[in-house]
């Protein structure tokens, strides 16, 4: 699925045109980025947690010449799922009685 197909089932679940939801999707997405970059975690309960990790500088391979080369130190982005998540994509029920 693509952000268009999302923005028009967000749209249908929450009774608003496809542009609103699309503007409130790119708010949401513009957030979450501002919130790990400034070293933030944002926790959904019932969802999950996003939060970026720090990863170690550590040494590599090229595996054209195999010459030995070091890879900066970075961050990256995480998603760890909530037990509800986990339980209604593995066919649990949501709670959601609609």
């Amino acid at each position: 699925m693509f952000k268009k197909e999302f923005a028009a089932e967000v749209a249908d679940k929450a009774g608003v045109t496809n542009a609103v939801a699309g503007k409130v999707i790119d708010a949401a997405i513009e957030a979450l980025t501002e919130l790990l970059k400034d070293g933030d975690k944002l926790q959904i309960t019932g969802f999950g947690v996003f939060e970026a990790h720090e990863r170690a500088a550590r040494e590599g391979v090229n595996p054209l010449t195999q010459e030995k080369i070091t890879v900066a130190a970075c961050k990256v982005p995480s998603f760890k799922a909530s037990k509800a998540l986990k339980d209604a994509v593995n066919g649990g029920d949501t709670g959601d009685e609609d």
